[in-house]
C-alpha cells in the first residue's frame, strides 16, 4: 500500500486555475504547487490571479501584518 498517491483524482464541480497553463481546469489535473482553488465555478477560478492580487494588497496594508509599530518599536503593544 503507497502512503502518497501519484495523483489526486479531481471531484466534479471543483475548479482550478493552473498557473503553468494559465487555463481553469475542471479537478485538480496539475500539482498543487501550479494551481490556486477549488473554486466552485469556473468563472471563479477565471478570476483566481485578480483575487490573489486583491487579497496580497489588503494583507500588505494589513496592520496587523507588521511586526514593528509605526514608531519602530517591535516590542510595543
Amino acid at each position: 500500500m503507497a502512503l502518497f498517491k501519484k495523483r489526486t483524482a479531481g471531484k466534479p464541480g471543483e475548479w482550478y486555475y493552473c498557473l503553468e497553463h494559465k487555463k481553469v481546469e475542471e479537478g485538480p489535473d496539475c500539482p498543487g504547487k501550479d494551481r490556486f482553488g477549488p473554486y466552485s465555478s469556473p468563472e471563479e477560478a477565471r478570476h483566481a490571479m485578480e483575487t490573489a492580487a486583491e487579497r496580497n494588497l489588503q494583507w500588505e496594508n494589513d496592520p496587523r501584518w507588521h511586526d514593528a509599530s509605526a514608531g519602530g518599536n517591535a516590542d510595543e503593544n
